[in-house]
């Protein structure tokens, strides 16, 4: 039986403590919880691509009947880091970055108004089976186990990469397998395809005949680069455009180790869902008439831009 690691529950005291130590420019490619630390209080780009969007009627006659009548939908958004969800001016005022204007160009598209709510990364998933939201965001991978429970529309394409601080001499290569970790302590976040993916295969390092290595697993985004600037972890696994975008940021001293599994992210749904079609034709308007790369084009991710958006397509092998 594969051991859980055990959580690492970290608040807001240790992300603050590095404010004023990190304070980064308005934008890079990716988001990571790890860029949080520093990237709270980076201006957004000021440009707007979601403006022009306008309502296609034909695209939100796919929606069902009384969602159209109703006019809105919950959506629970895991806000935290740039450029994919955060504060860039303070929880008191409107969030920002990638997922931000994606979803609103989705229901812009289909004539609909978000009511967005926040909430942490890991209880999103669950709270759509119960209805509390009608679609999450939170850069969430289209994973095999993920697919049993949860359907997708694709929106980009990212996945799982790891990063060092930038003087660590002892990681110096792209890591493309585990058993390189074996005997460091590995730094990611709680009910990610990270967490499960370094709990599925903590047995790597004693099959290779080395000392495992061990994972801290923490909840809040913030506190990964905080372990890591205080040396109680030595990697952070994160999203490949997450920590290609810290790594830009001279303040943050890390490094990053190259790209590991790529992943297709998405907005989430209950099974079964009713709105998938919709969505998918909304981010295909979008890519079709540009608006989509402009957005991404804004918050520096065009390299993870898809062609089309898919519906439940299987995990990358």
């Amino acid at each position: 039986m594969t051991h859980r690691p055990p959580r690492t529950r970290l608040r807001a005291t240790a992300a603050l403590a590095l404010l004023p130590l990190l304070t980064l420019t308005a934008c890079g490619s990716g988001d990571t919880g790890a860029a949080a630390v520093g990237a709270q209080g980076s201006p957004a780009p000021t440009d707007d691509p979601v403006a022009a969007v306008r309502e296609v009627d034909s695209v939100a006659a796919l929606l069902p009947e009384d969602v159209r009548e109703s006019g809105t939908l919950k959506i629970g958004s895991s806000i935290g880091f740039p450029p994919g969800a955060y504060y860039p001016n303070g929880t008191d005022k409107a969030p920002a970055g990638q997922d931000i204007d994606l979803a609103d160009a989705v229901a812009k598209v289909l004539g609909l108004k978000l009511e967005r709510q926040d909430a942490s990364f890991e209880t999103i998933l669950p709270a759509l089976g119960s209805g509390k939201y009608d679609v999450g965001t939170g850069n969430f991978g289209v994973t095999s186990e993920r697919l049993k429970t949860i359907d997708f529309v694709t929106y980009i394409n990212d996945g799982q990469g790891f990063a060092v601080k930038d003087d660590n001499s002892a990681l110096t290569k792209k890591v493309t397998d585990l058993t390189q970790l074996c005997g460091l302590t590995i730094g990611t976040g709680a009910g990610t395809t990270f967490e499960a993916t370094l709990t599925a295969q903590k047995d790597v390092c004693a099959k290779a005949g080395k000392k495992p290595y061990d994972v801290k697993v923490y909840s809040e985004n913030a506190a990964t680069l905080t372990a890591l600037q205080q040396g109680r972890i030595d990697v952070i696994m994160s999203t490949i455009n997450g920590l290609r975008y810290q790594a830009a940021q001279p303040a943050s001293h890390t490094r990053f180790l190259g790209e590991y599994h790529r992943l297709d992210v998405g907005f989430a749904f209950k099974k079964g869902s009713p709105l998938t079609k919709a969505f998918r034709a909304a981010v295909d308007h979008l890519i079709e008439d540009g608006t989509y790369r402009r957005i991404l084009a804004k918050w520096g991710t065009t390299a993870s831009a898809i062609d089309a958006s898919r519906i439940n397509p299987p995990e990358h092998t």
